[in-house]
């Protein structure tokens, strides 16, 4: 590809992300969305302005690592140890359910491979935090009981989800599901977890001197980006998706992820909320390209719409992603009814974290464009039902109680 090519390529991207991010949050739609159709709109589907590169699908990697460091440092694991029970109740509830439902509807009604089938279930299990965040402070209810229980959730399915993408993505490099390959990447996991905390944090604490001796500006979003692209290296190394890399440095690097040896390295709050600060600009810039890429690799076009196998297949998974979640809160003793609900409907967006699955599924080619298409479809309809349905359930809750 030329070089001018590639920049107009990347004005148009940049330029439609946040063109139509702004739309849906003017209709108070998820802006992940809006940069998903922007990538539909000027991709292949519609006007073909332009198409997924070499150099785009490396700008998108970069996105995904970026924003999977968001996720890390903004996950509370003080949140978990708060909600305590509860919490683990709804997020094992609400992965094992849709990842049983989503298996069986793909494996045993639509005869797709174990492989794909996984792939397929595996999008469903997942919660995005970031939708459900939003939608409880612009009801003014992110303190209270029910989210503290809602995002204690949220962040353990975003570690189980990311365990089972790492695992999925062994399967789909080796070709076939092996349990012993399966046992090695949880290990490897493992092992990653409890070291690259220790080795994120001790380097925070170098970064932080050097930018204190420093006399050039710039030193923190350049020094803490290339332990993100080193951490995602390390995590490729070792056979996980580079992401997990991003995931872990951010975990580790957040105002309220612990480990043993943290006494010893003088927690500061204050140094990663700059890290933050100086971080979001960046991620800011990078996650958009990710999000339209998504729709830059689909082709509307080529997909058959009056076949009535791609709407049986999304109609099936958008029942099995609701059901999944909503009931996992019903396992909750001593919540009432409403609460349960209202639990169960905020764990309900897929949003990012599915389509980073899709994306994966996708390029690994276990997943094909029809099914691609109707995963996105079905994450889509998730991440816009479950905010209108919140807002609902909390009106609801409000007349009944006065």
């Amino acid at each position: 590809m030329e070089a001018h090519t590639f920049l107009i390529q990347l004005v148009l991207i940049l330029f439609s992300a946040r063109l139509f991010g702004e739309i849906a949050a003017y209709f108070q739609i998820p802006s992940v969305i809006g940069e998903l159709i922007a990538g539909i709109v000027i991709g292949p589907s519609i006007l073909g302005l332009v198409e997924i590169s070499n150099p785009i699908h490396l700008l998108a990697q970069v996105g995904i690592i970026l924003l999977l460091f968001e996720v890390g440092i903004e996950t509370d694991i003080g949140h978990l140890s708060s909600a305590g029970a509860k919490a683990l109740v709804v997020a094992v509830g609400g992965v094992i359910l849709p990842l049983v439902l989503g298996f069986l509807i793909s494996y045993y009604l639509f005869d797709f491979s174990m492989l794909a089938s996984l792939f397929i279930a595996s999008t469903l299990t997942a919660t995005s935090i970031g939708i459900t965040l939003r939608v409880l402070r612009d009801l003014k209810k992110q303190n209270s009981d029910e989210s503290q229980v809602i995002i204690g959730a949220a962040v353990l399915d975003d570690i189980i989800g990311i365990v089972l993408l790492a695992m999925l993505y062994e399967f789909s490099v080796s070709g076939e599901v092996n349990l012993l390959s399966a046992g090695k990447v949880l290990l490897f996991i493992i092992l990653f977890f409890l070291i690259s905390p220790i080795l994120a944090k001790a380097a925070s604490q170098i970064i932080k001197k050097w930018e204190e001796k420093s006399d050039i500006p710039g030193l923190l979003p350049t020094t803490i980006i290339s332990l993100i692209l080193l951490f995602a290296w390390a995590a490729h190394s070792l056979g996980a998706p580079e992401l997990l890399g991003g995931f872990a440095a951010g975990l580790a690097l957040s105002r309220k992820f612990f480990f043993p040896f943290a006494p010893l390295l003088h927690e500061s709050k204050e140094f990663t909320h700059r890290v933050e600060e100086q971080m979001r600009p960046i991620v800011h810039l990078f996650t958009p390209i990710f999000f339209v890429a998504i729709g830059l690799s689909l082709d509307l076009k080529s997909i058959n719409w009056e076949s009535g196998f791609i709407w049986a297949l999304t109609g099936s998974l958008v029942i099995a992603a609701i059901i999944g979640k909503l009931f996992s809160a019903f396992f909750l003793k001593g919540t009432s009814r409403i609460m349960q609900l209202i639990i169960g409907t905020a764990m309900i967006p897929r949003g990012e974290v599915g389509l980073i699955f899709a994306s994966v599924g996708l390029s690994a080619g276990v997943l094909k464009d029809d099914v691609y298409a109707s995963i996105i479809l079905v994450v889509t309809i998730t991440t816009l039902v479950a905010p209108f349905a919140l807002r609902w359930l909390y009106s609801y809750a409000k007349q009944h109680k006065g």
